[in-house]
């Protein structure tokens, strides 16, 4: 794709502010995300975090998007804006507000009460968006989302055509993509159709039970077929797993989404033709105010995720940084067309092969055939192109691949005006022109060698500054040769190329930065959060976890530090926490006692649901019919026996996470998860028939949430209680 006319290749991240509460945090999480080199993130709208009742909107506050889009915009970062009205992401009801759970008109069609709650919601999210279009001059918003993975039994044409007719009608006017459920080639063509073709693939899955256990992943290069006039892009790359309810943990899923497999997914997805992958997660957050969705996730949404639910940077982080900072700066990368590949040297291993059609730039990505072997292996390949013939690449020893390794190396590039790249077996991070010179930074594991080929008219000054690299020159070809084994970092001055060639660990200690007058490369901190070069000064911000020195590779003559002058070490400020002296503490549940006044409560006194698919006993309980949506729920009921009673038949719809908890008479009958129950009824607890005094039953249910949409309705699943009575004679329950 092309954003003002220059190739772009979407590198997303996904992030979700209403898992973040904290508008000030968002800053934080967005600076991270750009300094890790993404150039996108991807932002779901919640329509139920955002509307408590029909016709109220709430955005101020944590719901305040506008702010949230004007950070993204702040921190030079594209936005893809997915708006719903569903969205999926394991939040309750799947982002359909609550109340909708009384209203008939089956969510996801075009039945016209449905239709009608969901334009009320995008006639107030779409402006929102549309004012922060980058067609409109300021804004970042480049891509818009129509519904999220919508297939199965629904396939509404009406309904998406609606859609994206609506976001037109309020100011869209950048291109509209669908997230289709896994490439299965719905809304390619025809009516309800978007601009382009998106699909969302989770190889790994979600059992973080065994996280050494890999899928043999896909090869999606296929898809390009069904749209090739429109970029393919895959807005929802794995990026990490959720942990379910019972499930391992969240370490777990880290490993199982880990370093190894994000560097080959998306090789492999890059080999495949796709220009632009967006992560889910990039930070995934926490589910505050009973917003998980009962039936996948629990509080934690920390998903294994780059950055960790407390806002850290993991070592898959810096492996996204490294890919990122690669599809940036090495533009070419964008547009790309499927060329004949060389045969590999060891038939385990597979090579593809793509070539920009305007430049004649090169890519191979080789890995192994099947992802999931850890044997070791070793080739070499042959490469023809604009620069010549070259049967054996390289010329001495042979690239290494790792076990669930892969590498995606370039060739027929051009560094710069003065610096042609004919080939190297180390991995470009990235390069830039730095004032009145070149750099150019290339990586590789540690104890692997390398070999860069560059191309000049003449025989270069070449100055080796750091660590044993060899030369030679080829006077025919007009080729210098370097040789080198990856082990820290190596420095090679070539006619004022400076040639940076570190393993993967050193590569964490370097950030790219971009600014108005120009690139910067900083060396040291653990994160550079911005750079703003004027007037000859650097001013640069950031974090520091260990004490480091700081070295600047800029166009500028004094460097600040977070506001002081960088000549000094980076190193991290102590932190002294309050001692916790004062305690209190309040009774954990005076609902449950008999006396405890409930005369202001609302009363259970409907003897019909709003909800067509609600059963139970009359009068309706269900809380949603009486505006309770969210959280745990009190019901309190009174009866005088006229009999011996000897038990209560309850039933409660509590999502299936959820429990419910029963007192009769301020004495614990016990709790149950999900459904029907009947709880004894200890001798001793009911009031005596002489006393004239009701027997009071309290329950509390605790409502894990709604249903997300997968089905038809499945959100309007009820709450509450749904019905009660007592075993063994009595008046009237009310």
């Amino acid at each position: 794709m092309q954003v003002d006319g220059k190739p772009l290749y979407l590198w997303g991240a996904e992030f979700h502010y209403f898992r973040l509460p904290s508008p000030d945090a968002w800053r934080d999480v967005l600076q991270k995300i750009k300094a890790g080199g993404f150039n996108a993130v991807s932002l779901y709208f919640d329509w139920g975090y955002h509307s408590p009742k029909p016709g109220s909107y709430d955005f101020t506050g944590i719901r305040d998007v506008e702010r949230l889009l004007d950070e993204a915009e702040r921190a030079g970062l594209y936005v893809i804006a997915r708006p719903g009205p569903y969205i999926n992401a394991e939040v309750s009801g799947g982002g359909m507000p609550a109340w909708r759970s009384t209203q008939g008109g089956v969510n996801r069609t075009s039945e016209p009460e449905y239709m009608q709650a969901a334009r009320e919601w995008m006639s107030r999210i779409n402006p929102i968006i549309a004012r922060h279009q980058l067609t409109r001059g300021k804004g970042s918003v480049i891509l818009y989302q129509v519904e999220n993975e919508y297939q199965g039994g629904r396939h509404d044409a009406d309904y998406m055509q609606t859609l994206i007719d609506w976001a037109k009608d309020d100011g869209i006017d950048v291109p509209t993509f669908v997230n289709d459920g896994g490439a299965n080639r719905n809304w390619v063509s025809g009516k309800g159709a978007p601009d382009i073709y998106g699909f969302d693939t989770y190889p790994q899955g979600f059992d973080c039970e065994d996280p050494d256990n890999w899928k043999n992943l896909p090869d999606y290069s296929y898809v390009n077929e069904w749209k090739p006039e429109s970029p393919l892009i895959i807005p929802e790359a794995q990026g990490g797993a959720f942990d379910p309810w019972g499930g391992t943990g969240y370490k777990d899923c880290a490993k199982l989404t880990g370093t190894d497999f994000t560097r080959v997914f998306s090789k492999m997805n890059i080999a495949a033709g796709v220009s632009g992958q967006s992560f889910y997660m990039t930070y995934g957050g926490t589910n505050w105010g009973w917003l998980a969705d009962p039936n996948a996730v629990y509080t934690s949404y920390d998903y294994g995720a780059p950055i960790n639910e407390s806002r850290q940077l993991t070592d898959k982080y810096q492996e996204f940084k490294r890919l990122g900072y690669m599809v940036n700066s090495v533009t070419s990368l964008a547009r790309t067309d499927k060329a004949e590949a060389p045969t590999p040297s060891d038939d385990a291993l597979r090579i593809d092969r793509r070539v920009n059609p305007d430049d004649g730039t090169q890519f191979f990505t080789v890995r192994h055939a099947d992802t999931r072997v850890k044997d070791r292996d070793e080739t070499t390949l042959s490469l023809k192109g604009a620069d010549g013939d070259y049967p054996r690449v390289p010329q001495q020893g042979t690239i290494t691949v790792d076990g669930r390794d892969a590498k995606l190396l370039v060739a027929d590039y051009d560094l710069s005006e003065n610096h042609r790249l004919v080939y190297s077996t180390s991995e470009i991070m990235t390069h830039a022109r730095i004032g009145d010179r070149d750099v150019a930074l290339l990586y590789g594991r540690a104890g692997e060698t390398g070999e860069t080929v560059l191309r000049y008219a003449e025989r270069p000054e070449v100055t080796v500054l750091d660590d044993d690299v060899t030369t030679a020159w080829d006077a025919e070809r007009g080729d210098l040769r370097l040789n080198y084994t990856h082990k820290g970092l190596a420095r090679v001055l070539v006619n004022g190329l400076e040639l940076l060639i570190a393993d993967t660990a050193e590569t964490a200690h370097w950030w790219r930065q971009d600014t108005t007058a120009g690139p910067v490369l900083v060396r040291g901190p653990s994160l550079v959060r911005t750079a703003e070069l004027a007037h000859g000064t650097l001013k640069l911000t950031g974090d520091s976890t260990k004490a480091a020195q700081i070295e600047v590779i800029a166009d500028a003559g004094e460097v600040t530090w977070n506001g002081r002058k960088a000549d000094v070490t980076a190193a991290p400020r102590p932190v002294r926490l309050p001692a916790l002296t004062t305690w209190k503490y309040k009774e954990e549940a005076p609902e449950s006692a008999p006396g405890f006044d409930d005369s202001a409560w609302t009363t259970a006194d409907h003897l019909t649901a709003s909800n067509p698919d609600l059963a139970g006993s009359l009068p309706v309980l269900a809380m949603d019919e009486y505006g309770y949506h969210h959280g745990n729920v009190w019901y309190r009921g009174r009866f005088r026996t006229t009999g011996r009673a000897t038990a209560l038949a309850l039933d409660a719809k509590t999502g299936s996470a959820g429990q419910y908890a029963v007192w009769l008479n301020g004495r614990y009958l016990g709790s149950s998860g999900n459904g029907a129950h009947t709880f004894d009824i200890p001798a001793d607890t009911l009031r005596d028939d002489g006393s004239g005094g009701d027997n009071v039953l309290s329950v509390l249910v605790e409502n894990a949430g709604h249903n997300e949409e997968w089905g038809h309705d499945y959100s309007k699943e009820p709450r509450g209680l749904l019905g009660a009575e007592v075993i063994g004679g009595a008046s009237t329950l009310t």
